[in-house]
């Protein structure tokens, strides 16, 4: 399979949280992470906003985050500037 991203993303399962709305938080297990983006899963993606932060709980980095796919229980993300 040929490989289409700009950064190569590393496969790991990590917890992170999507935040968002002055302090909602949705929890969720990164599956993978590159330097430009993410694989989330979750038990829904409704209502998960097109943008959000994510928080990556091991090393507490904050991400900001826009929504670029989303099926039935996973999203992937870009991370913005």
């Amino acid at each position: 399979m040929d490989e289409h991203r700009t950064a190569p993303r590393r496969r790991l399962l990590k917890a992170g949280k999507i935040s968002f709305g002055g302090g909602a938080a949705i929890d969720c297990t990164i599956r993978n992470l590159s330097e430009t983006g993410a694989a989330l899963e979750v038990i829904s993606p409704v209502g998960i906003p097109e943008h959000f932060t994510l928080v990556v709980e091991a090393d507490h980095r904050h991400l900001p985050c826009r929504v670029v796919w989303r099926k039935e229980k996973r999203i992937g993300v870009h991370f913005e500037a």
